[in-house]
């Protein structure tokens, strides 16, 4: 299946100007044209969208990506390259995700603390309270 820079624009919600930045940055070294030089988007394309914005995602940056890429463009004698670079981006994203959870349990720890707050109708209500009267599971995020 083909498609135009608008269908997929739509379909994977990034910006034309963006995924024109990709082209002119070589991210789609093959991809095709048509005779007015108007950009047909493959499947091909579409998946190595979907790599680079995964790969941002887990905080590398564009020349990082675009070096990937370039290794992929070298077939087998990148693998070794390519399975380290993904192994180095599984162990971020799990800082990431360990990060996000420590940022998640203070957000349900303010919101205990504001319902209980609500609840009484003032925040004198938790100024005096022991650690026995918080949740045992929102202790340790107590601020």
């Amino acid at each position: 299946m083909h498609y135009s820079i608008g269908e997929v624009a739509q379909m994977t919600g990034i910006a034309i100007s963006t995924l024109r930045y990709y082209d002119r940055e070589g991210m789609f070294p093959n991809i095709t044209r048509s005779n007015g030089g108007i950009r047909i988007f493959s499947e091909k394309e579409i998946n190595t969208i979907r790599v680079i914005e995964c790969l941002k995602t887990t905080g590398m940056s564009i020349k990082e990506i675009k070096e990937f890429l370039g290794w992929c463009q070298e077939g087998d004698s990148s693998l070794q390259k390519r399975r380290e670079m993904f192994y180095k981006r599984l162990e971020e994203v799990k800082k990431q995700i360990e990060a996000l959870q420590n940022t998640m349990n203070i957000l349900k720890y303010k919101c205990w603390y504001y319902d209980t707050a609500v609840a009484a109708g003032t925040e004198k209500a938790l100024k005096n309270l022991s650690d026995k009267e918080i949740p045992k599971e929102l202790q340790e995020y107590k601020i």
